[in-house]
């Protein structure tokens, strides 16, 4: 059994939790997210925690914490939200907000425009190179920031691109001409 698995989710001041079998609609201030779990889990509510259970066959043993884990993420993010930050590097990078739709600009002869999913919420700073990307599925705040990452992907020799606030990026010497080696 997982110890992950084993433990009970607690429910915070205003979180509703409706479980119909295997489907979980979690509720709360940020938003509403629901979720279908394999049929194997038992996922039951007791006294201001969910417990998610499984049957005793090894094969339920991977999906136990799994199932926990996005029980958890679920409750986290109608209560706190999930974000990730982008920064962009590079002369000319930029992004501006256009109502809820992102648009980019990345050294193509075009902007690049990204348009903001359901619940999906962008901010960007003053300096136009700073990305805040907030929601409450953690999925979807992930997925979105690895796409927009992937518009410019940082690059070894100069460091420009969209990389994740904390990134290092392994950075190479180019040509030695340009080093000053003889």
């Amino acid at each position: 059994m997982s110890r992950i698995g084993k433990m009970p989710v607690t429910l915070p001041k205003g979180v509703t939790v409706d479980i119909d079998g295997t489907k979980v609609s979690v509720k709360g201030p940020k938003g509403t997210l629901t979720e279908t779990f394999h049929d194997g889990m038992t996922i039951q509510k007791e006294n201001g925690t969910v417990v998610v259970a499984t049957p005793e066959d090894p094969e339920y043993n991977a999906m136990h914490g799994l199932t926990r884990a996005l029980l958890n993420n679920m409750v986290k993010g109608v209560t706190d939200g999930f974000s990730k930050v982008l920064e962009i590097e590079g002369v000319g990078y930029r992004g501006e907000l256009q109502g809820k739709n992102l648009v980019l600009a990345l050294g193509f002869s075009h902007s690049v425009p990204v348009e903001a999913p359901a619940g999906i919420n962008f901010t960007v700073d003053k300096t136009q190179r700073v990305i805040t990307i907030e929601g409450a599925d953690k999925q979807t705040v992930g997925q979105v920031a690895a796409n927009i990452r992937s518009l410019r992907p940082p690059e070894p020799y100069k460091g420009k691109g969209i990389r994740y606030q904390g990134e290092k990026i392994r950075r190479k010497a180019g040509k030695a001409g340009k080093a000053g080696a003889k």
